[in-house]
């Protein structure tokens, strides 16, 4: 009788005209929607109750020559996943992958990591591609096999921009796909001095929602104030027009499709209207 009961009462709540009921309705269905999203999203990344995508700030990916849209390169505005890495075989390098002509993600080979300068957290991660893995040797020697390196006292790498460099612990070597902003790599060019650790990396990137992320950095600007602070370029302003254009065109799409239901229902009603149907006597 009860289990009856409140089956009725839960298809009556579907069911009901009622608008407070409506609403109510409406909400629930967006929340389970939400968490059905959030949950595929976490079970996918491993990054459980955290963060599941980054949106992209950065042009230090981009790739020159690039086609209207920017599909399948990682570009300011973007956003990506972050998938957990929790060992070192989880992170395909450049330089291997390039060797057996293997694994490719984002128009180049090997895996695209965020990572945390020096494992601090008062700073906005980076994302770059790993480049080669640096082994730091007891000795005070150092092996790099991806370029036949091996114990020599210090590295000299000239196509990423190292010179008789001596870091202090072993780690990957990262570097940003575009080459005019980032013609060496970060242990290089002074983004981050030491090769970076596994602890440091929070995730590497996998898929791509393009554009979408243009506006959580709109409303980032927003909030940190960027657009009245002559000292600090907003980070929208990163975006490629052309990835804007196509942004505002997704926009007008989403917002048509409800738009011309409503309008199709509309008319419906108001036909029917205008040209009533006699009943047969």
């Amino acid at each position: 009788m009860n289990s009856k009961t409140t089956e009725d009462k839960f298809t009556q709540f579907l069911k009901s005209d009622d608008e407070t009921i409506s609403f109510l309705r409406d909400i629930i269905v967006a929340v389970a929607v939400v968490l059905v999203i959030l949950t595929a999203l976490w079970g996918y990344t491993g990054q459980w109750f955290g963060a599941p995508m980054v949106a992209i700030e950065s042009g230090s990916m981009m790739h020159l020559d690039e086609p209207f849209g920017r599909i399948g390169t990682i570009d300011a505005g973007d956003m990506v996943l972050l998938v957990q890495v929790d060992s070192y075989d989880d992170i395909i390098t450049n330089s291997e992958a390039e060797k057996s002509d293997g694994y490719g993600s984002y128009g180049d080979y090997g895996d695209v990591i965020i990572y945390r300068k020096y494992g601090r957290t008062d700073e906005d991660q980076i994302i770059h591609r790993s480049m080669c893995w640096v082994e730091a040797n007891q000795n005070g020697s150092f092996t790099v096999e991806a370029y036949d390196l091996y114990n020599v006292p210090a590295i000299t790498i000239p196509e990423l921009g190292l010179s008789n460099y001596k870091p202090s612990h072993s780690g990957y070597i990262t570097k940003g796909d575009n080459p005019i902003t980032n013609d060496r790599c970060d242990q290089a060019g002074g983004i981050c001095s030491e090769p970076i650790k596994l602890s440091w990396v929070t995730g590497k990137a996998r898929g791509e929602l393009p554009w979408v992320g243009t506006v959580n950095l709109l409303f980032n600007d927003i909030i940190n104030g960027a657009f009245w602070n002559q000292w600090v370029q907003p980070t929208v302003y990163n975006v490629p027009q052309d990835s804007m254009i196509c942004l505002v065109l997704l926009i007008a799409v989403l917002i048509s499709i409800p738009v011309s239901m409503d309008v199709y229902e509309w008319y419906g009603k108001n036909e029917k209207k205008s040209f009533p149907v006699k009943e047969k006597k």
